[in-house]
């Protein structure tokens, strides 16, 4: 027990003492800080200086592993938009070729519109399709029936001219008889001299001019349109050109090509067959039916009065 008591005042002691030296730096430390601030400022900036480099060394792999990432996602962001913009790609494609064809379409109508008719004849716009059936040599299918007020021996133009006329129509169809079948007859005219002719096909590309007169001043070159007479198709819708072959003879080359056939339109033509009654001038007419029977009455009465006087 003697060597406890001994050390228990050293070890207060030097308790007391660590507390007065640890208070005494604390204040010399705050004391000097206050003094001298530049002397801390200036150790923070060594130490940061020093440790600049470090920190840069540390950071580069953080900055790498950030680059990755960030690559990644723009990977898959460019990914993302390249399937985006291929999809969208393919619409307008699509769009495109529709336009195309919306184009070309609107250019068809708007030559097919160009050829001149009378105003007051309506029409009906319709397709062709080939056919190769029927009768006929030279027919194609249009899709205007009776429904849209087809009827037979109508005249059917397209982009060029006169195409041919519908020899028999169905509800949603019809069957266009070209200028150049056999059995095709068109009344023409040949200008600008006013000839009057048939246009006859023979199933080539090149109808004959048939009832033409002998003594005519036709030519190679003239013009050819429909003269209207027969009432069933229009008067100057274009035919073609005269043209003359090897042998003189004198043949049409039709400015409608089979080939190129697509928009037609078939004209709902009437002719105006319909006139109103007219009374004949009165000079024609003779006297009136009263003042003939007063006037034999007049000259009938002198005799019947002598008859009384005599009786």
């Amino acid at each position: 027990m003697e060597p406890n008591r001994t050390a228990l005042p050293f070890r207060e002691f030097s308790h007391r003492i660590s507390l007065i030296f640890m208070l005494t730096l604390a204040a010399a430390l705050l004391l000097l800080g206050r003094a001298e601030t530049y002397v801390f400022d200036r150790a923070r900036q060594v130490v940061t200086d020093m440790a600049a480099p470090l920190l840069e060394i540390a950071s580069r792999p953080v900055a790498a592993t950030r680059r990755v990432i960030e690559r990644t996602d723009e990977y898959a962001y460019v990914f993302d938009e390249n399937e985006r913009l291929r999809a969208e790609n393919a619409r307008l494609l699509a769009w495109k070729e529709e336009a195309l064809k919306l184009q070309a379409k609107v250019a068809r109508y708007e030559a097919l519109l160009n050829v001149q008719v009378d105003p007051s004849i309506n029409y009906a716009s319709g397709r062709v399709v080939s056919d190769s059936g029927g009768p006929f040599v030279e027919t194609v299918l249009v899709n205007v029936g009776s429904e849209q007020g087809a009827k037979s021996g109508q005249a059917v133009i397209d982009t060029d001219g006169l195409v041919g006329r519908l020899v028999s129509t169905g509800p949603q169809a019809s069957r266009v008889l070209l200028l150049t079948d056999l059995n095709s007859r068109i009344p023409v005219v040949i200008e600008p001299a006013h000839y009057k002719a048939v246009l006859a096909g023979d199933n080539t590309d090149w109808p004959k001019l048939e009832y033409l007169a002998a003594q005519s001043a036709v030519s190679a070159g003239d013009r050819v349109v429909t003269s209207g007479d027969g009432g069933l198709i229009p008067a100057g819708l274009p035919v073609g050109l005269v043209i003359q072959t090897s042998a003189g003879d004198l043949r049409v080359q039709t400015f409608s090509d089979r080939g190129r056939l697509d928009f037609v339109r078939v004209l709902q033509y009437e002719f105006p067959s319909k006139v109103k009654r007219q009374d004949p001038p009165e000079v024609l007419e003779g006297p009136p039916a009263g003042s003939e029977a007063e006037e034999t009455g007049d000259a009938a009465a002198p005799g019947g009065a002598q008859a009384a006087a005599v009786e």
